[in-house]
């Protein structure tokens, strides 16, 4: 899963705010190897103001409908690709993810922890998938003192009580995506046990998205304060998840990543 940022505040400084440009951007992704694009209008850091549903729907309705468009015309990079490239909207605010899916998104990655089933009505009505990310309370607001005696317990709990939440929204079961949250109130030994365990969390039957991109867990074990310089940790963490059941990757740098998985899963199938 490659990442769009149709934002100017990213905290890896990747964000644009022109649409061709990140249609331009999205397809080198797919040239690379990507098999989900995933974009959104608004950053998850918390020491940046929150922007109005309509300004996220403004900025990225435009590209959901350029990107399905175009899309037709590009090229797979080998017969292991998903073909066409699926489109994520990166989104959780009921009234931006059903105008989204409605102008054709087919996946909406929910940051918002699903409190209510509203998305998962949504996603049902669209006929989308749906991404359910662990984490508490509402997005854009800070709880980096949230302590977990259990973390990996209390997912399964989580991820069970949401799949029934969706399930009874007629979301199908085989539309969910399971996402860990990495960094989203979690401290850093949350982080490394989840990496650790994340067979658990794939033993619920679902597919396993991590979203291990330069993420803070991987500055802080490097020491690296800069996300731009945290890719070999990001792929040290996409060689862990395979092990563990993975999966997606959620990465900025979708080249670099397709090939650590091709060379692993090269390695895994080797004789058999």
């Amino acid at each position: 899963m490659g990442i769009i940022n149709l934002n100017d505040d990213s905290f890896s400084g990747d964000g644009t705010l022109q649409v061709e440009e990140a249609l331009g951007l999205a397809r080198r992704m797919v040239a690379d190897g990507a098999d989900i694009v995933d974009v959104g209008g608004e950053s998850a850091r918390t020491n940046r103001a929150a922007i109005t549903p309509g300004e996220e729907v403004r900025r990225v309705e435009p590209f959901v409908r350029e990107f399905l468009a175009a899309r037709h015309g590009w090229m797979p990079r080998d017969e292991t690709q998903v073909w066409p490239p699926v489109l994520s909207v990166n989104t959780w605010r009921p009234e931006v993810v059903r105008p989204l899916l409605e102008a054709g998104a087919e996946l909406c990655n929910d940051m918002g922890a699903l409190p209510t089933d509203e998305n998962a009505r949504i996603a049902a009505d669209c006929g989308a998938a749906l991404l359910l990310m662990h984490s508490v309370g509402e997005p854009k607001v800070p709880h980096t003192a949230t302590m977990w005696d259990d973390v990996v317990g209390e997912q399964m709990a989580f991820f069970r009580a949401r799949m029934d939440l969706a399930a009874g929204a007629g979301l199908p079961h085989e539309a969910i995506i399971l996402d860990p949250g990495l960094d989203f109130a979690k401290q850093r030994d949350d982080n490394l046990r989840l990496l650790r365990e994340t067979d658990k969390i794939a033993a619920l039957g679902r597919p396993v998205l991590m979203p291990v991109s330069r993420k803070t867990v991987i500055g802080d074990v490097l020491g690296l304060p800069d996300p731009r310089t945290r890719d070999a940790g990001t792929w040290a963490c996409i060689v862990a998840g395979i092990r563990r059941g993975v999966s997606i990757f959620r990465v900025h740098a979708v080249r670099e990543a397709a090939s650590v998985i091709r060379v692993v899963w090269a390695t895994r199938q080797a004789n058999r």
